[in-house]
């Protein structure tokens, strides 16, 4: 399958944003400036009514060109599975907690995800939540979720060609290394 024109979007693709910003839908916008099937890996997992509305409502935004991935924590299978499509992984932030809930080597886990990203040819756009800017957390699990959340998102930004920031909706871009060829 050919991959999108290569000028449409960084080969990797960071978009951060708090809760209920807009990134996903802001993600997908990009996605949906490509030609031809695109992936959607998604890591959440419904472990109760609310949050199998919420991915309803995820899966209800996407056309029928959408292949939808469930990748609660391989993400290096889920971009296997893509088949070589322009590849939504949604959200990184869900797929760190379902590491750390399941006591996963996250180091491991990590760097088999870029060495997945590393050798994909389609390009791939993250969604992540940026969790650093409130108040600490009161508890010792909410505030390692925190520091590794910070690190992964500094580990994608490092790799990304292009890092995005939603706050209201609105996008401020943080990074662009392909400047003027986005849509």
């Amino acid at each position: 399958m050919p991959a999108s024109p290569p000028s449409m979007l960084a080969d990797l693709t960071l978009v951060l944003g708090g809760a209920r910003s807009g990134k996903s839908r802001h993600a997908e916008g990009l996605m949906e400036a490509l030609e031809g099937p695109l992936a959607y890996i998604a890591t959440a997992e419904a472990w109760d009514e609310e949050m199998r509305a919420r991915i309803a409502e995820h899966r209800g935004r996407r056309a029928a060109r959408w292949m939808t991935i469930d990748a609660p924590l391989d993400l290096a299978a889920g971009l296997a599975a893509a088949g070589g499509r322009p590849v939504l992984v949604d959200c990184l932030t869900l797929w760190l907690t379902n590491l750390m809930l399941g006591e996963h080597d996250i180091p491991a886990a990590v760097a088999a995800f870029e060495a997945a990203l590393a050798g994909y040819k389609a390009p791939v756009v993250l969604v992540s939540n940026e969790v650093g800017l409130g108040i600490v957390p009161d508890n010792a699990l909410a505030r390692r979720f925190r520091d590794e959340a910070g690190r992964l998102n500094q580990q994608m930004a490092r790799l990304a060609g292009r890092v995005v920031f939603i706050a209201a909706g609105l996008p401020l871009v943080m990074k662009d290394e392909i400047q003027g060829k986005l849509p």
